[in-house]
């Protein structure tokens, strides 16, 4: 078994967090009755025995005693990071492994990424370190950040630097929420198109989440279905995948916490097979060999299901065939995307529950021709079973696409960017801070429409006739 360490960076990163500590904690005591601390449980926590004097008191088997999260909690605000401290996971996480500050970065790229950096970037290096020896065998950092804010956006992407240059065999999956059109952070265009660059350039995977277009819209879809009045005995309104309902006894449900809830069962499916045995397991670095071809191309479109159908009742408990269909709809994308509709160059798909592998083959099967590949990856499939399936749930699926439908996104950035650059609108307040110029801001977005016109020549190749390549014949 492999060890993993969130590094969650700002507001929404925290607050991210915070939840996928919740559901993972709730999603191994209802696997571990027993309350032994196996391998599945150390893959995101360490077991602490608080009574021995010493390096936190380790201990390798045995009960569990005080589980600690493999988390390090980074914030230039002290706000969300005090509210987790004072709330009922407060005792998960290890006050050794927090940084924060209490003026903020100001919503500003420049300030998170150059002056916190450049301020904190020891004692995060001391805290990832610290981090990394309490783990066997380090496999990978997921980063948790947003795009559009000062501290989610710069130093989120400054600690990739720092983590490839410090830890460069480890794999670095970020998941990056994207702001929306309507986001009240005016320089949220500067901040996302900045933060890019370094995405590009340091990350090995990267999972865009869209705030507004897709996240909302899935909760609000969910909300208008709650209370239509039609609810049934098979609906669970309570689910731990779309509300924070049942978990954390909370005074005050927050807006934003249905939307978070989303967020961490991405990364719970995501992490399931490299937690859990199943028939057929996969581990974090195989979806980064497997579904990114090109170093550049490694933004992965998710999607999540079942989402809608723990609310409507007029839908039966949807059929396991559903379920794959779902995921390939535009309705389940975690990105306001249509896949079917672009160009696939690669697919994962995790299952959970109690699903066949002739369930999947015959599901692939069915869903092949109406997807299109590149010509020379026709067979892009990669396939995980995990035997748990998500508490409350038989089963549940997350596919991950690396497909060309991640482009319009990646064009909407660019062009809100373009609007504010062209009137150098607020660029005074990052040209003050020290080590940033405007060519800072022209290669940044370079770098963006580089990988624009990268997605632009793949579907190009869309109308291509797949070629039939000649095969090495051995002589007899």
């Amino acid at each position: 078994m492999t060890q993993s360490v969130v590094v969650q960076v700002g507001q929404c990163g925290n607050q991210i967090g915070c939840c996928f500590w919740d559901l993972a904690l709730r999603e191994h005591a209802a696997v571990n009755q027993k309350g032994i601390y196996d391998e599945a449980i150390s893959s995101f926590f360490r077991n602490v025995d608080t009574r021995v004097v010493g390096e936190g008191g380790s201990i390798s088997k045995g009960k569990i005693r005080t589980l600690k999260a493999r988390a390090v909690l980074i914030d230039m605000e002290e706000g969300v990071v005090n509210e987790i401290l004072q709330g009922p996971l407060r005792d998960v996480f290890d006050s050794k492994q927090l940084i924060t500050d209490i003026s903020g970065s100001g919503n500003n790229w420049a300030v998170g990424h150059n002056v916190f950096g450049s301020l904190y970037r020891e004692q995060i290096l001391e805290k990832l370190r610290k981090s990394a020896e309490q783990c066997d065998c380090l496999q990978c950092f997921f980063i948790i950040h947003s795009m559009g804010g000062g501290t989610g956006s710069g130093l989120g992407t400054f600690l990739l630097k720092v983590l490839e240059d410090e830890f460069p065999e480890v794999y670095r999956f970020v998941t990056s929420v994207y702001p929306s059109c309507e986001d009240d952070v005016i320089t949220s265009p500067y901040n996302s198109t900045l933060a890019m660059k370094e995405l590009n350039e340091h990350a090995d995977c990267v999972l865009p989440i869209d705030n507004q277009k897709s996240l909302f819209d899935i909760i609000s879809k969910i909300d208008i279905m709650m209370n239509s009045g039609k609810l049934g005995k098979t609906v669970k309104p309570k689910s731990l995948v779309t509300s924070s309902a049942g978990a954390l006894k909370k005074r005050h449900e927050k807006p934003f916490d249905g939307m978070n809830n989303i967020v961490a069962n991405l990364l719970l499916n995501l992490t399931s097979s490299s937690r859990f045995e199943g028939s057929l397991n996969m581990d974090l670095n195989e979806i980064s060999m497997n579904l990114v071809p090109f170093p550049q191309l490694h933004y992965l479109v998710s999607s999540l299901t079942p989402l809608y159908t723990l609310a409507d009742v007029n839908i039966p408990p949807r059929r396991l065939d559903q379920m794959f269909s779902d995921a390939f709809s535009k309705d389940h994308q975690l990105i306001r995307a249509d896949p079917k509709r672009s160009l696939y160059l690669a697919c994962a798909l995790m299952v959970r529950g109690n699903v066949q592998i002739s369930d999947l083959r015959r599901n692939i099967e069915r869903l092949k021709p109406s997807l299109q590949f590149v010509s020379w990856n026709q067979e892009g499939w990669k396939t995980s079973l995990c035997s748990v399936p998500p508490v409350g749930h038989s089963h549940s699926l997350l596919a991950l696409a690396n497909n060309t439908c991640v482009k319009p996104t990646f064009m909407e950035l660019r062009e809100r960017f373009m609007r504010l650059y062209k009137k150098k609108a607020h660029l005074h307040h990052y040209l003050q801070v020290e080590g940033i110029e405007e060519s800072c801001f022209t290669e940044a977005v370079s770098s963006l429409s580089a990988l624009i016109q990268e997605y632009n020549q793949l579907d190009a190749t869309k109308s291509m006739p797949i070629q039939d390549l000649p095969r090495l014949s051995i002589a007899m």
